[in-house]
């Protein structure tokens, strides 16, 4: 593939065909440049089978807001379009919608209102508002839910890893185990959820951190295939890189042969003058093996370098490793605290493929239509009331009690303002039964969720930095309740409705509703 076919793939052509065939319905019957309102969310946290999520983190706007600058229809793509035809062989996009999309085939028109990235974010929950044309609003669906589902399923993961390994730092090693160039997204996803440093090269140049690695067994293997050794292989490596030593012990035998020969190079690096960076430790018992390579590098001395552990490590492995370790280091005389601030995690294929929950459902759906000088609620009804959107015009608040922790995130109407009332009635979104009333001393502050990032299609804001986006995870995972940061079975945090909007859904699914006069059906009863 070229670059222009590259181009081609991942320009405005990145969608769907039912988004285009329903763009030139839109435009045939007028529609097309009615200003509409989709709202995107998903419906449920990730659930990795042995556990769910109790919360996620937002990622991925900044590249959807790249993409969304650089796509339009050109001259290449509306071509293309004009080769498909219908089963009898007719055009199946007619010239007059091919030459609109051409003219204004761009998302110059499109008004966009998000949770900024970084921030945590909660099932059902609107996390980007888009408004606009009708026609382009309905082609950027697709892309949108590729670039932003993904990200949110990769840093929640890491958020999760890095909860668990108690903060110390995590490297992302998942390129080649990535799907394609996903994996780049997946990357900076990583970074915004909690890895410190990852090894891709590119991603880590476009964000302006080192990339980080190690060395690979085929290194030791060659030194050994040609007739020399273990030591060998590392001392060559020490050679080239003093200051940045960190060698991988488990080719041969990991207590028998690698850790005592990594002893050896570091004591000749000290004598040198340089520090050693530490081990790797990538195969076998990884808690068994920490335990001892801690006790031989405190008894050589080097009490402060690195233990790195990789092999399919997500939070569950990590937390037993922890586990072991704080139950198994006191037999050995190790400090079981001190050994875990030592370690760093490098997570690679269960981090990039966010193993267990594959894909997060997340949707977007038309809610509003502006018509006669307002904003007309839509709704979809569905057999299942958690599939039901919330319809209309909104905006999202989030409440925190008087410990200064998240307790709710309330969807509200846009004329709403929960921070002039009295007292809040939060509903659950579709069980009429569950609802709480919380009085304003109750509460210690009510914060608008919703920012405008576009403003008919110009950029309205400055786009943090990946520190200013970790820095605002790191805030609003502290300021969740301790329940809710749970690795196993946490507590639900409660997303509401105001009493006006959850009115106004039963008013529309009402009004969706066939009526059965007195209850019968054709002269029988209906029970």
């Amino acid at each position: 593939m070229n670059l222009a076919e590259k181009a081609l793939a991942e320009g405005i052509l990145f969608t769907d065909q039912y988004q285009l065939t329903m763009a030139q319905l839109y435009f045939r019957m007028g529609y097309h440049e009615k200003l509409v309102q989709f709202d995107h969310y998903f419906r449920n946290y990730p659930d990795y089978g042995t556990h769910k999520a109790g919360y996620c983190v937002n990622a991925g706007l900044e590249w959807l807001l790249n993409w969304m600058f650089q796509s339009r229809f050109g001259i290449t793509e509306i071509n293309y379009l004009k080769t498909q035809r219908t089963r009898s062989g007719k055009p199946l996009f007619e010239a007059d919608f091919l030459d609109w999309l051409y003219r204004y085939g761009n998302f110059e028109g499109i008004t966009l209102y998000a949770i900024p990235e970084g921030r945590v974010v909660h099932p059902n929950v609107p996390i980007t508002v888009v408004q606009g044309p009708l026609a382009m609003a309905q082609i950027l669906e697709t892309s949108l839910l590729n670039h932003l589902n993904y990200q949110i399923l990769i840093a929640t993961k890491a958020a999760r890893i890095h909860e668990i390994g108690r903060g110390q730092v995590v490297l992302e090693f998942g390129l080649r185990r990535g799907q394609h160039v996903g994996a780049n997204a997946g990357a900076r996803a990583a970074l915004i959820g909690g890895a410190m440093f990852t090894s891709n090269v590119g991603v880590s140049a476009l964000l302006g951190l080192p990339p980080k690695g190690t060395h690979a067994h085929s290194m030791v293997q060659l030194f050994i295939a040609l007739g020399m050794s273990e030591l060998d292989a590392f001392r060559a490596y020490a050679d080239v890189y003093p200051d940045d030593c960190l060698l991988l012990v488990d080719t041969i035998d990991t207590l028998e042969s690698g850790i005592p020969n990594a002893i050896k190079v570091f004591e000749e690096l000290r004598q040198k003058g340089h520090k050693p960076l530490g081990i790797r430790l990538d195969s076998g018992d990884l808690a068994f093996l920490s335990i001892q390579a801690a006790k031989m590098l405190d008894e050589a001395g080097f009490e402060d370098v690195s233990i790195v552990l990789s092999n399919n490590l997500d939070e569950m492995v990590i937390w037993q490793i922890i586990t072991q370790i704080v139950e198994e280091a006191p037999r050995y005389g190790v400090d079981a605290d001190r050994l875990i601030r030592r370690l760093v995690y490098g997570v690679g294929t269960r981090l990039i493929t966010s193993w267990g929950e594959p894909a997060l459902g997340g949707v977007y759906k038309l809610v509003a239509v502006y018509d006669q000088n307002e904003w007309k609620p839509a709704i979809k009804i569905s057999e299942s009331l958690e599939k039901t959107p919330n319809p209309g015009n909104k905006k999202v608040w989030r409440i925190y009690d008087k410990r200064g922790k998240a307790t709710a995130d309330l969807i509200a109407l846009s004329d709403e303002d929960p921070r002039q009332k009295a007292s809040l009635t939060l509903r659950h979104p579709t069980d009429h039964t569950k609802y709480r009333s919380l009085h304003r001393d109750e509460i210690s502050e009510i914060e608008p969720l919703l920012e405008t990032i576009l403003e008919n299609g110009k950029l309205v804001t400055s786009l943090p930095t990946l520190e200013e986006i970790r820095a605002k995870r790191e805030k609003d995972v502290e300021r969740l309740d301790p329940g809710v940061r749970r690795l196993m079975y946490p507590h639900i945090y409660h997303v509401s409705l105001t009493q006006k909007l959850w009115n106004l859904k039963q008013e529309l699914i009402a009004q969706s509703q066939p009526r059965l006069e007195n209850n019968t059906l054709n002269g029988n009863s209906h029970l």
